[in-house]
């Protein structure tokens, strides 16, 4: 296994910087998942630590050893791919044993590995068939056996469940992340799903164009996001933004005539001395049948449900924000909007920046 470094690595296609000055440290035995947008340079980056790509600056490290120069044999990596490769000729066996037979591992080791793959990943009673005659999530499992047969220092999964149907998708989740942490092997994971970087990730990794954004644990990354971006992008539906206009006594919410009491805004924050936008997750905007924490007065719009969830939407000014319709009855007309204290997170309204205790005493 490995630990992975990348230190100010960039990446230029011409003008084009598809990677910019990232720096991230991957533990040794960590499952690490890239997200972000298309085009934001998580699978470039993925395709650098590979060796399927060169870095304009920077370097990459495994166990602290420099391997730009290094081949994507000699760093003993192992990649699988969105749209898997498997040999149509091989029957499954033959293709997970494919990697070891092509080094010259000796017939005992091949069978010792090849059975204790077989184990790990339930493939006993498919050895004899051949791909195509395979369903997708079995499909993925092979050419992931096929990958860590090898023993390899550091898995890199390209958004490796995306082409797979959703019926599939759940279960194969549930069953990468069983392997991962059993087979212990550092694993870089990329993905445009935040549900899978939810579920899967020790830590995500959230880039936008081409920087890294924000690096936490998936709780952190939901309750405590460090940018507007981060807010909109993680969540669904995404966190509510609202521009917070200094009145007296409090501050009013964007164009509307609702006031959050100063009282609600930490004293940093009010402090600040610059626009601030408060963002709150659905989750802490609540339709409630009594009094409420923080009470604002705004017209509701709908009430629809999604599942054992009622959600509501309701105007800010000229714009739509969602919450959680929490009342014990669903039917009668909405009492009050209350905000709960702990999910109110303030930003600077210029950069998209959380507004944070040290950065603005210093």
């Amino acid at each position: 296994m490995a630990k992975v470094e990348l230190k100010n690595l960039s990446i230029e296609f011409g003008a084009f910087k598809a990677v910019d000055d990232v720096n991230l440290t991957v533990e040794d035995g960590e499952f690490a998942v890239y997200l972000g947008p298309s085009g934001c340079g998580k699978t470039t980056t993925l395709r650098a630590v590979a060796g399927l790509q060169e870095a304009t600056q920077g370097d990459i490290l495994f166990n602290g050893q420099r391997v730009n120069d290094q081949s994507p044999s000699e760093r003993n990596i192992a990649m699988v791919f969105q749209f898997v490769s498997l040999y149509p000729n091989l029957n499954i066996r033959e293709n997970i044993i494919f990697p070891l037979k092509a080094r010259g591992v000796a017939k005992a080791d091949i069978a010792r590995k090849l059975d204790w793959v077989v184990e790990i990943f339930k493939l006993g009673d498919e050895l004899k068939r051949y791909p195509g005659a395979l369903p997708p999530g079995t499909t993925q499992k092979v050419a992931l056996a096929r990958a860590v047969v090898r023993d390899p220092a550091v898995l890199l999964l390209d958004e490796p469940l995306s082409a797979i149907d959703e019926q599939f998708r759940e279960e194969m989740r549930w069953e990468l992340g069983h392997l991962q942490r059993e087979l212990g092997v550092t694993t870089i994971y990329v993905t445009h799903d935040q549900r899978e970087a939810m579920s899967l990730a020790d830590r995500i990794v959230l880039m936008n164009d081409s920087k890294i954004v924000q690096v936490a644990d998936p709780q952190s990354m939901f309750f405590e996001p460090n940018s507007e971006f981060s807010g909109r992008f993680i969540g669904s539906p995404s966190m509510n933004f609202v521009d917070l206009i200094p009145v007296d006594p409090g501050f009013r919410l964007g164009d509307s005539q609702a006031i959050l009491p100063a009282e609600a805004v930490p004293e940093h924050v009010r402090n600040a001395k610059r626009p601030i936008r408060m963002g709150v997750r659905p989750r802490d905007v609540q339709l409630v049948d009594g009094a409420a924490p923080i009470e604002i007065k705004l017209p509701v719009q709908d009430i629809f449900s999604v599942g054992r969830e009622r959600y509501f939407t309701f105007k800010i000014g000229d714009g739509l924000a969602q919450g959680v319709d929490v009342r014990a009855e669903a039917q009668g007309a909405a009492t009050s909007i209350g905000l709960r204290p702990e999910g109110l997170k303030f930003f600077d309204a210029q950069t998209g920046h959380r507004i944070a205790t040290d950065e603005v005493a210093a």
